[in-house]
């Protein structure tokens, strides 16, 4: 019985399933090694780059495959990086920050030069607030931990106004443009182009922009395992966001165009939007971080964040992003 065929058969499955146990996470991460997975918001390069496809051709070239996440605001997409859903992505100044407060095991790979004016604080048309003093008090929509959230806290610094003297209503973009509409808060803190939208759309006014008062740049991160293993990628993806920047910032009026089927706004909302914006990949300079430290302190500070972070820890040792060809 032992030499029968089915113990024979029996045997043979025996030793398959023991084969492909041993050699399926050596495939699974063979496979990983070879896509990257971006998350991207509603807005920006990462939109441009995606719809002209030009990535895709290069890294087939590597027979590495692209896959795109939409997410609604910085902080979501760095949970999804956070959790391992994602691989690459953009977001503002202060999403890394609160995402590094958190544990998320993150590196700065590149940024885009200051876009001070590309984030500001909103107030309906007809209100009656002059002056950023006058939030005192006041109800201000904002989407916790991003960008705006640091400029929200600088421009009331300098207006003289405690951070705690105001009401803060934590909402993603969508529903803050809803609740701002409504009238259920005073001011609404935001960023391009939702900007450019409640501005042309509702007649909605600037109260203060990030001019003279933040850098605003825009950060482009990876998980640190795939950084590391897959650095060649991730330099790949750096030289055609430079490629689309340089092309935008000479094409602004075809910019917009392109984007305006992909986020649903109209091609002279965006030109507004892309007017604002900050446009060459360059890599993070110890000047860059010192200014992301002293955000962090500030959050710190606040007790917006848990712990004191030092945000050289989100930086490969002796890496360098090359995102020029």
């Amino acid at each position: 019985m032992r030499n029968s065929p089915r113990a024979r058969l029996h045997r043979t499955m025996l030793i398959g399933i023991v084969i492909l146990t041993a050699v399926a996470p050596f495939t699974l991460a063979q496979n990983a090694d070879n896509v990257i997975r971006i998350g991207y918001q509603k807005y920006g390069t990462l939109v441009l780059l995606k719809a002209r496809g030009a990535l895709e051709k290069r890294l087939a070239l590597l027979h590495v495959e692209v896959k795109w996440t939409e997410f609604p605001a910085g902080p979501q997409l760095l949970e999804g990086l956070n959790v391992g859903s994602i691989d690459f992505g953009t977001v503002g100044e202060a999403p890394p920050i609160f995402a590094q407060a958190a544990g998320a095991d993150l590196v700065y790979v590149g940024n885009e030069p200051p876009a001070s004016a590309a984030e500001a604080i909103l107030v309906p048309k007809d209100s009656p607030i002059k002056t950023v003093a006058e939030l005192n008090g006041k109800k201000i929509a904002l989407n916790k931990g991003s960008n705006v959230h640091f400029l929200l806290v600088k421009l009331l610094e300098r207006a003289g106004v405690n951070y705690s003297d105001i009401d803060t209503i934590f909402l993603t973009p969508a529903d803050a443009r809803a609740a701002f509409e409504r009238g259920s808060v005073d001011a609404w803190a935001i960023w391009e182009p939702f900007l450019a939208a409640a501005q042309r759309q509702t007649g909605a006014r600037i109260l203060a922009d990030g001019n003279g008062v933040v850098s605003n740049h825009q950060f482009f991160l990876a998980s640190r395992s795939y950084a590391s293993k897959r650095a060649d990628v991730v330099a790949i993806v750096l030289q055609e966001v430079a490629a689309v920047d340089e092309w935008a910032k000479t094409n602004p009026k075809e910019a917009a165009a392109a984007l305006s089927p992909q986020i649903g706004l109209d091609q002279p909302t965006l030109e507004l939007a892309l007017s604002r914006g900050g446009y060459g990949v360059r890599t993070v300079s110890d000047a860059v971080l010192t200014e992301q430290q002293k955000i962090a302190d500030s959050f710190y500070d606040l007790k917006l964040i848990p712990k004191h972070i030092n945000v050289r820890d989100a930086t490969l040792p002796g890496a360098q992003s090359q995102a020029k060809r």
